[in-house]
């Protein structure tokens, strides 16, 4: 069967005889085995045959150590199918001038991941945890406090820029809380969660469901709850002005207060129904607990513009609050966009937790780094969300062996990340819609809004 595979040139698929692997096959030695697109024709495959009579058969048996045949990801063309299927059937790597595919199955699995991330990693500390609240809340009021007292045009402005970078932090650390990461204890989670979280207007239970859907179902087109992209179907019913508001800067960096009430377009319900579809009847009192916080901030606000007035609350609170969601709706946007390559988003059996999780993306903010709390360590973050984050720069090292080229290396950024900024903006003038169907799609472009 092995030579008939290398001499014919329409490759067919072999009998599916077994159970279809769930995060793809698992090779004796997982640093050679790697799932790759070919660009060679049926003539180059004959040309290579020196290849086939040296090295190759002295090292390999054709006895191939594969669970099932492989299930390669839905692609538009079934000549470039069975090429990748007879690339990995026959082990060849990138020296013979394969194209890696970010969208095929990953030759490792979840478990191999976790095992290479020290074990130290996954401890949470929570007088560690508590001292970066400590910090960052004094640094919050020792600025508001400066701000006041110098009261000066030239001030405000670095003021706003420092505040909201600030309130941004404070949500990362709630964050941390609601994934279980700040500490192991529950209500120790859920009271700073509700301190942090509705200090800046943001429901702590309703957005730490959702979030969590977010992590369960990331890089699926219908599941996934943040950013994810929008079928055809619902693109195309989008009427003129969502569609400027979605894709042209700065409108998609202010959506998150509106997200928080309505959704992204093709969902319903809202973070502070009780209600809504985004949560199961047992998380009702824990949804109506956090709209009460945030509906007592809120009132703490209204009280506070009375006493100092609306402008000073405005320059202390307003501003720093949308430099925050500026911050909020940027990193969590290109945490999952804007890659120079495309990169997959999946639907049906074509997606895996793992095969989602590795479609995230590390970022460099430089100087922010240290400040907001290294989220843009992203990627083990979306896989494993249990680690704090004061491990997750040292586990995303120990991960990379094993992840190859499903890492994409971000590029190094200067004291401040002002090289995202042309990649926001590159990708949202093309990744406006998916295919409405296929199990492994990539971003398409709308070229009147190009």
């Amino acid at each position: 069967m092995a030579s008939w595979l290398l001499s014919e040139c329409g490759l067919r698929p072999l009998p599916q005889n077994f159970p279809r692997p769930r995060t793809g096959i698992t090779p004796n030695n997982p640093t050679k085995a790697r799932f790759l697109r070919s660009n060679k024709s049926c003539t180059d495959l004959r040309s290579s045959s020196t290849i086939f009579s040296t090295g190759f058969l002295r090292r390999r048996s054709w006895e191939v150590k594969v669970s099932a045949p492989l299930k390669v990801a839905s692609v538009e063309e079934e000549d470039r199918g069975e090429r990748v299927l007879n690339d990995v059937v026959n082990g060849f790597g990138e020296e013979e001038g394969l194209e890696f595919d970010p969208g095929s199955p990953p030759p490792f699995r979840l478990a191999d991941i976790r095992a290479a991330i020290p074990k130290h990693c996954w401890v949470k500390d929570p007088w560690r945890s508590m001292s970066y609240v400590v910090r960052d809340v004094v640094v919050v009021f020792g600025l508001a406090a400066a701000a006041a007292y110098l009261n000066n045009w030239v001030v405000w402005p670095l003021y706003w820029a420092a505040q909201g970078t600030m309130f941004w932090a404070l949500f990362v650390l709630g964050h941390d809380c609601g994934h279980g990461s700040f500490s192991n204890n529950h209500k120790l989670n859920s009271v700073v969660g509700h301190l942090l979280h509705s200090s800046i207007l943001v429901p702590y239970h309703g957005w730490r469901i959702s979030h969590r859907t977010h992590h369960q179902n990331h890089g699926h087109v219908e599941n996934d709850e943040s950013w994810h992209p929008l079928p055809e179907n619902i693109y195309r019913k989008l009427d003129n002005i969502t569609r400027t508001l979605r894709f042209t800067v700065p409108f998609p960096m202010l959506a998150y207060p509106f997200y928080l009430w309505g959704r992204s377009p093709g969902k319903t319900g809202s973070h502070f129904d009780p209600n809504s579809d985004l949560f199961v009847p047992s998380e009702r009192k824990d949804v109506i607990t956090s709209t009460l916080c945030w509906t007592a901030m809120a009132a703490i606000l209204v009280v506070l513009g009375f006493a100092m007035g609306p402008i000073q609350l405005l320059k202390l609170y307003g501003v720093p609050y949308w430099v925050f969601v500026m911050w909020l709706d940027f990193v969590t946007y290109l945490h999952h966009h804007g890659h120079e390559g495309k990169l997959p988003w999946y639907r049906g059996k074509d997606w895996s937790y793992l095969r989602g999780g590795l479609t995230t993306l590390d970022r460099d903010y430089g100087w922010i780094n240290n400040i907001h709390h290294d989220i843009g360590t992203h990627v083990i973050h979306h896989l494993f969300p249990q680690i704090p984050h004061y491990h997750l720069v040292e586990a995303t090292e120990a991960a990379k062996p094993v992840l190859g080229k499903y890492y994409r290396e971000p590029k190094s950024s200067g004291p401040l990340p002002f090289h995202l900024i042309g990649s926001l903006i590159r990708s949202l003038k093309q990744d406006h819609y998916v295919s409405d169907t296929g199990d492994v799609v990539y971003y398409q472009t709308d070229p009147d809004l190009k």
